[in-house]
């Protein structure tokens, strides 16, 4: 049953990574510029932020959870990191300001979910509305700009030929790939998500479980916010608007069911680099954003369907 399971899931992604090539092949030839090496460089610079983000969206969507404060996270963690910046000067003790707030939104996310029993939903678009109302009273709905190099690196920096926020990424994704597949912790996650009351009578603190995944959640998301920013030059307080649909939708085409207990990193990254490669390439033949839009939510009902429908199948 279980190498079954494995099969299933590595059709799955087999298919989307087939989908991704095949997407290259049209895009390519309806505008040759997409396969420019300028341009490949910023497909993968654009799925980084998202794909940083979107490895703990998988986490938090296995547990049977969702988050949908991460976009106003983004822009809390990058507004806190610009303004450490700026008045300090200091490149570290921005970063680890901007980190700090993920951490402690994540902490009061799961909290709020493993004991005050509030279903994540409705815990994350609090802290969504928390957030995002916080940036503009602080800001005065202005942008916050300063001028540190160092800082700036983060999102438009190079290590030799591949760009900061690319290798940010692959450490990212190893890590993702690490806890849910090899530590005892990751059997812990797909364990709650299966079943929550089970894995409490089997001695998994179920409660702690929650709350760890969801400050992976907001660490993540900072680091995402951090890129964002440093990419932008500034902090903006509208920064991240549907950033944690990005995050859902790139988990959610990658195999990741949002009833729980199911999905990869593997799967995720490889969603996030299809609509990535999808955005870049309606963008440069001229696809109007709204379309756009449009097809991304067409995108999430045919995967949560086809999810559903797999296991009425099974």
């Amino acid at each position: 049953m279980n190498g079954k399971k494995i099969n299933i899931s590595s059709v799955r992604e087999l298919l989307l990574v087939g989908v991704v090539l095949l997407l290259c092949v049209i895009w390519t030839v309806m505008n040759p510029q997409f396969l420019s090496l300028n341009n490949i460089t910023n497909i993968l610079r654009q799925a980084s932020y998202t794909a940083v983000a979107a490895v703990g969206m998988t986490m938090v969507i296995v547990i049977g959870e969702i988050d949908l404060s991460a976009g106003s996270l983004v822009c809390a963690s990058g507004l806190t990191g610009a303004m450490v910046c700026k008045e300090t000067g200091n490149v570290v003790l921005a970063v680890l300001a901007a980190l700090a707030v993920g951490l402690l939104v994540g902490f009061v996310n799961g909290a709020l979910c493993a004991y005050g029993k509030l279903p994540g939903f409705i815990a994350t678009l609090a802290s969504m509305t928390v957030l995002r109302g916080l940036a503009y009273i602080i800001t005065g709905g202005n942008s916050v700009v300063w001028t540190n190099e160092a800082f700036t690196m983060i999102g438009t920096g190079y290590v030799g030929p591949v760009p900061i926020p690319v290798i940010i990424m692959v450490l990212v994704i190893i890590f993702g790939w690490v806890l849910t597949t090899k530590l005892k912790f990751g059997r812990y996650i797909y364990a709650v998500g299966g079943n929550s009351d089970a894995s409490k009578w089997s001695g998994i603190a179920v409660e702690k479980v929650k709350i760890i995944v969801y400050m992976v959640m907001g660490v993540l998301t900072s680091i995402a916010g951090l890129i964002i920013t440093a990419r932008l030059g500034s902090g903006q307080p509208s920064a991240g608007q549907n950033f944690e649909m990005d995050c859902i939708t790139a988990a959610v085409v990658g195999g990741t069911s949002m009833s729980g207990g199911r999905g990869k990193v593997f799967g995720t990254i490889v969603g996030v680099l299809l609509l990535t490669v999808l955005t870049n390439g309606m963008t440069l033949v001229g696809i109007n954003t709204y379309w756009q839009q449009v097809l991304k939510g067409v995108i999430i009902v045919v995967s949560v369907l086809a999810d559903t429908r797999g296991k009425k199948n099974k």
